[in-house]
């Protein structure tokens, strides 16, 4: 689930999540600077204290950002600018920092980052491509300074900036202004902390940003181009490159690879799928090695990431429910680095950072996405299986009492008022039309549940179990289609380098890495779409080891990518009490500390940000598809509206919406959302539109309740129409679909499935997927339930499959449309022909 106010990510580490809405004007005050005479488009961000330093849209001391533009910039994209840039400081010693990113979001755009250091202002270009510590730019933009100015309270740069509204990094290209457009899309951020290392802006260490960011689409007028900027640019002639000692390098140790040992499974990634995978597996008695990009999370597999108030117990960040929210402030060690979406790359993946929200399934979920062999009757088992493990639960302290109820009572006063039913949502999981319920939790005793409190349990007492930590997959090694082992290396000190190959002829390996890590792995071993594995072979780090091309396997993994899509609302009203979770990680309640360590019981059993209530609403659209919408209530201010009175309600368009996106990699092998699977659909837009309209006639009779997102001003459907579509502020982050399962063999013209019903790669005969990526679509709900789910049915379908068989000579062992074994009896070899014959010889 997303968090829309509290963006606290730190710049470094490049929170892309950012909410749609603007505190400030998107329309811009012309500013003419009275030393340098320069005329500039600007927009101010108000001066409003974050409160609990956790707003995303407000910021202490107010802060200004500017352009001017050259003469032609309103008929033809401009490259360059210069810009005004005015940020605050709370100290007499003028700490801070201050960003823009030139493209919006803070991935994937070029980021420059601001601070005052003694006498100067110092500059640096940073990019970065997922939730890691932002690189230095490498590209060719350059920044001179025109002025700059220290005082009390501000620090001042106008400057030259040159190649900064295109940009390249490792391969990867992008650009964030259509100044012809008049729109620039750009984003802000700004703390008091100084940077680390502030003398040298090549090797700056940021700290969290503490006094607000946002995200802005900002409209140019006729202010912006001025016949007079090759004069003012010529102003521009200073260049401060700050003062830097040599850098200390960074290696990651690593372990070999244990010789002379196979395993029959193994299964890498230790998430939602690969963790109940892995266990059912191993209780089948055969050998299974489960392989973990990360480290440990919960405290009962030896995590150690904590705030001081739980050293000294078995508790992690992970284990406690109000801290949840905490990947959103500090994500360093534990959100995936190679992705510009957020993913947990930790023991338990979604399952240990998400707020465990716990869904028994719409059985017209697998009904209308899924194909035969996986519709509601045949996942009845598997349902029964898994919730009897984790049954979840609605009231997560072991008092069995709800807190800081407030804000629930008041929505669900609203919609029962208007007709809509309160149910208990896991016990009549079929009845998602106008119902609403208290939120449903995989929470077990007080603490976080799941997958790593059960099935982790249950295989960790096995013999035949092993479990690597802290070792990234690189790529599957192949013969053809058959898979002796995987290739590893060290992703944290003590993860394994080298090879560990698979049981020889029957063994097997699942991919469970999740929608992104299962896909990249898949192009990283020849299995994609040839424009993406032309990538991957161009790429300095596997180019040269990668399989030979007419090993390639053309499937359209990466396509079918699909999300929620996330709209926010807001509304204030005079009873709602709001609880800052994020004050609890460094200053909790003394009571509610107590309680929680003592007792399990209070508000910190309860996922930050206080969710509920949850809501259900079917729509059908002109097209006659019945589209499914998810709201999900939670009690803190967004996109304009500060904490303290305010809900934020987060609509979900999920089962029923057709547009699907995709996802490639980069040069430097991340992945990157590259199109957005939003309302591509004018019917998925109506839905969402219509779902707005539905909520704020159900709540007109909830007396002193005020609309602020979208105001009483703004109708439902210019506020859809007007809203930016970006993952920054459209996504739930429910990412599904990259490796779909079907029958249309992805190998074929037309074919979209890339994994069979028994969730076999096409192509291969011992790769399987096994995660989020296989599903056709997105659900009604959050998927983790449903994803164990498929695990559990996944684990059953591949032991019934009767074991790969080794050919004799001369017998077919490969080709395009070819679905039987790999592999030959030694000393055969399976060796090409054409792309539609391989034979043993």
């Amino acid at each position: 689930m997303r968090s829309a106010s509290r963006f606290l990510v730190a710049l470094a580490a490049v929170a892309s999540y950012l909410p749609s809405a603007f505190a400030q004007s998107a329309a811009p005050t012309k500013y003419t600077d009275p030393t340098t005479g320069i005329v500039f488009d600007t927009w101010n961000v108000p001066d409003v204290a974050a409160v609990g330093d956790t707003e995303a849209d407000q910021t202490s001391g107010g802060m200004t950002f500017g352009v001017a533009l050259p003469s032609n910039a309103l008929s033809v994209d401009a490259t360059e600018f210069i810009g005004y840039l005015q940020c605050s400081s709370n100290d007499t010693v003028n700490t801070g920092w201050c960003g823009l990113s030139l493209g919006g979001p803070m991935t994937n755009s070029l980021l420059l980052v601001a601070w005052p250091y003694q006498d100067q202002i110092l500059t640096s270009f940073r990019y970065a491509t997922g939730y890691t510590t932002p690189d230095l730019y490498t590209g060719n933009a350059t920044l001179t300074q025109i002025s700059s100015t220290i005082n009390a309270t501000h620090y001042t740069l106008i400057y030259r900036c040159q190649n900064c509204l295109q940009w390249s990094q490792s391969g990867q290209s992008g650009g964030g202004a259509a100044t012809s457009s008049s729109f620039m899309l750009l984003g802000w951020a700004q703390a008091f902390p100084a940077p680390g290392n502030p003398s040298c802006p090549d090797q700056i260490a940021l700290l969290q940003h503490d006094n607000g960011m946002n995200i802005f689409g900002a409209t140019l007028d006729a202010n912006a181009a001025n016949p007079s900027y090759s004069a003012w640019a010529a102003r521009a002639t200073k260049t401060v490159t700050g003062t830097c000692a040599s850098a200390t390098a960074t290696t990651i140790s690593s372990v070999p690879v244990p010789t002379g040992v196979t395993y029959d499974y193994i299964v890498v990634g230790g998430g939602a799928g690969g963790v109940p995978l892995a266990d059912k597996l191993s209780e089948s008695g055969k050998s299974v090695l489960l392989i973990e990009k990360g480290p440990a999370s919960s405290g009962r597999w030896g995590g150690t990431m904590k705030p001081s108030w739980l050293v000294g117990t078995n508790l992690t960040r992970f284990d406690v429910p109000g801290l949840c929210n905490q990947i959103w402030v500090d994500s360093a060690g534990v959100a995936c680095t190679d992705t510009d979406q957020m993913a947990g790359c930790v023991l338990g993946g979604g399952t240990a950072v998400n707020a465990g929200l716990w869904w028994k399934p719409y059985t017209l979920d697998w009904d209308y996405l899924f194909p035969s062999g996986w519709k509601s009757t045949d996942m009845s088992a598997a349902t029964t299986r898994v919730f009897s493990r984790i049954p979840g639960t609605d009231h997560p302290s072991t008092d069995g009492k709800l807190y800081l109820q407030q804000g629930f009572d008041v929505i669900a006063g609203g919609l029962q008022s208007s007709g809509w039913t309160q149910v208990t949502a896991n016990n009549v999981p079929n009845q998602k039309n106008r119902t609403y319920a208290n939120t449903a939790y995989m929470y077990s005793d007080g603490e976080r549940g799941g997958p790593l409190a059960t099935y982790l349990v249950t295989a960790k007492g096995r013999s035949n179990f092993n479990l690597w930590l802290n070792t990234t997959v690189k790529r599957v090694i192949r013969e053809g289609g058959h898979v002796t082992g995987v290739e590893v290396e060290a992703f944290n000190n003590g993860g394994y380098q080298g090879v560990v190959n698979i049981t020889s002829i029957s063994g097997r390996v699942v991919l469970s890495a999740g929608t992104f890590g299962s896909a990249k792995i898949l192009m990283r071993s020849g299995i994609g779409p040839s424009d993406q594995l032309s990538i991957v072979k161009s790429s300095v780090s596997d180019g040269a080891t990668m399989i030979a091309n007419q090993s390639w396997i053309n499937l359209p993994v990466g396509y079918n990518l699909d999300d929620h899509c996330n709209t926010d609302t807001v509304i204030t009203h005079p009873d709602v009490v709001f609880y800052d979770f994020y004050a609890a990680w460094t200053n909790p309640n003394v009571t509610d500390e107590n309680l929680y360590l003592q007792k399990r019981q209070g508000i910190l059993t309860q996922a930050a940000p206080n969710i509920g209530p949850m809501f259900w609403e079917e729509i059908q659209g002109a097209d006659g598809i019945v589209r499914q919408l998810q709201w999900t209530a939670r009690v803190e201010g967004s996109d304009g509206t500060t904490n303290g009175k305010a809900m934020t309600m987060s609509q979900y368009l999920g089962r029923g919406a057709t547009s699907r996106g995709r996802m490639t990699i980069t040069p430097d092998l991340n992945t990157v959302v590259s199109d957005l699977p939003y309302l591509k659909d004018p019917n998925d837009k109506a839905a969402v539109i219509q779902g707005i309209v539905n909520l704020q006639n159900s709540l007109k009779g909830v007396q002193n309740l005020t609309w602020t997102y979208p105001n009483a001003s703004t109708s439902a459907t210019d506020f859809v129409d007007n809203m930016i579509v970006s993952y920054s502020n459209r996504r739930a982050n429910h990412w599904v679909g990259t490796a779909k399962i079907g029958t249309d063999d992805g190998r074929n013209n037309g074919g979209s499935a890339v994994v069979d019903l028994n969730t076999k790669v096409y192509g291969t005969d011992n790769l399987f997927v096994v995660d989020g990526s296989i599903f056709p679509g997105v659900p009604t709900a959050n998927p983790a339930a449903y994803i164990v789910i498929a695990a559990e049915q996944a684990s059953q379908r591949i032991l019934a499959l009767a074991a790969p068989q080794a050919l004799a000579q001369y017998a077919q062992c490969g080709g395009q449309q070819w679905t039987g074994s790999f592999q030959c009896k030694a000393p055969y070899t399976c060796q090409y022909q054409n792309p539609y014959y391989s034979q043993c010889l």
